[in-house]
């Protein structure tokens, strides 16, 4: 789950990563009073929305006094931005940031985030910062330094003050970046974070650092000890396929074809968009329904895929062990019947109760296709398709 970049710098604050002033505005007459509160000088106004990039794309912007701010906040509020990261789709802005202008003499770039083959929180940081991490690392990969934290220590005051180094501070920066560096450990471990980024952390003219920037993500599954965290949660910046299945306890995320899957299983899901890729379409979703999954769990799954307006064809492919493959057989009867459905529906089963699975499959009077095996299914589908969609 991500939040914007108020709500980050505020949850880093109570941590102790120093933050410029802010305010938050919901309006144009919000923002010029954000402006006045803060002094009524130099202000810049941020777009508030899940993404980075937001510089580039026009939501960023210094604004010199309370009327300049009223002018562009309502130029911004309402506006969808498309940046490197929201796809073509973009991002609709519906609040802003108002925050005092820094001056900067000095850019970093820091990062906490989960390194997988070290199975360890590794912090990414650079002296150029200001720019998108995957940039940086493309156009000035020497300037990255990594430094992987052991869990059982967590992070040594030697490490931060040998970071510090590496990026050039001296004097009381290398304090004050121990301190930072302390504080974003404590938030990514105490919150179950899956991300934190400051970008930039910026010295300023008289030597201080200041997050100018921040963004954090929050591991989903984790959200229920964290209430804290979720009631951030902003489902207007969400795709509303995977809110709405987020809300009834599926696994989804959506993709750019038109052959909708519904699967039991991470492992089994991948697999499946795999050999669709292999036959020669195109995955619109991954969809894990999950073990135990009721026929009423089932006709939901065909509700959230369906939301979707490019799927043109549905494969189930279920492989049964705590799942039972006479409950999805009925679910998917029900859900034909339920939903109305007058696109091809491909179903293939295997594992338990498999045999009465098919008998409720055949017995139906639908048009239902069913399948032996993954290959087939995946082909099977691929041709069922009326006008296949191209994958972006």
């Amino acid at each position: 789950m991500d939040i914007h970049e108020h709500q980050a710098k505020d949850i880093l604050a109570g941590f102790g990563v120093p933050v410029p002033k802010g305010l938050l505005a919901f309006s144009p007459e919000q923002a010029a009073f954000a402006c006045r509160q803060l002094g009524g000088g130099a202000c810049v106004v941020k777009a508030q929305i899940h993404s980075g990039g937001r510089g580039a794309a026009g939501g960023v912007k210094l604004c010199h006094s309370e009327e300049e701010v009223r002018t562009y906040a309502a130029d911004l509020l309402g506006k969808t931005l498309v940046t490197t990261q929201t796809g073509a789709g973009g991002k609709t802005v519906h609040r802003l940031w108002i925050e005092e202008a820094t001056d900067i003499a000095q850019e970093i770039y820091l990062g906490f985030v989960l390194d997988r083959k070290s199975e360890r929180i590794m912090i990414v940081a650079s002296g150029h910062g200001g720019m998108e991490i995957e940039v940086l690392a493309e156009k000035d990969p020497d300037s990255l330094v990594r430094m992987v934290i052991d869990p059982a220590a967590g992070l040594l005051e030697y490490q931060s003050r040998e970071l510090a180094f590496k990026l050039g501070l001296t004097g009381a920066q290398v304090g004050q970046m121990a301190t930072t560096l302390r504080a974003c450990y404590r938030a990514y471990r105490d919150l179950d974070a899956m991300m934190v980024e400051i970008n930039p952390l910026a010295v300023t003219g008289a030597g201080d650092l200041v997050a100018l920037d921040a963004k954090m993500s929050f591991d989903t599954n984790a959200l229920y000890r964290r209430p804290q965290v979720e009631a951030m949660r902003d489902q207007g910046q969400e795709d509303p396929r995977e809110s709405m299945a987020a809300d009834n306890g599926l696994a989804y995320v959506g993709l750019d074809g038109d052959i909708g899957c519904i699967i039991n299983g991470a492992g089994l899901a991948m697999a499946t968009m795999d050999m669709i890729k292999l036959a020669g379409g195109e995955p619109a979703n991954f969809l894990d329904i999950g073990g135990g999954a009721s026929p009423e769990r089932v006709v939901t799954a065909f509700r959230t895929v369906l939301t979707d307006p490019k799927v043109s064809v549905i494969l189930v492919n279920i492989f049964a062990g705590i799942n039972r493959c006479d409950w999805i057989a009925r679910g998917v009867v029900q859900a034909y019947r339920e939903v109305g459905l007058t696109i091809p529906v491909i179903v293939r089963l295997s594992g338990t109760n498999v045999e009465e699975g098919r008998e409720i499959i055949r017995s139906s009077g639908l048009p239902l296709i069913s399948a032996d095996t993954l290959a087939e299914a995946a082909r099977t589908a691929v041709r069922a398709r009326p006008t296949p969609v191209a994958a972006e």
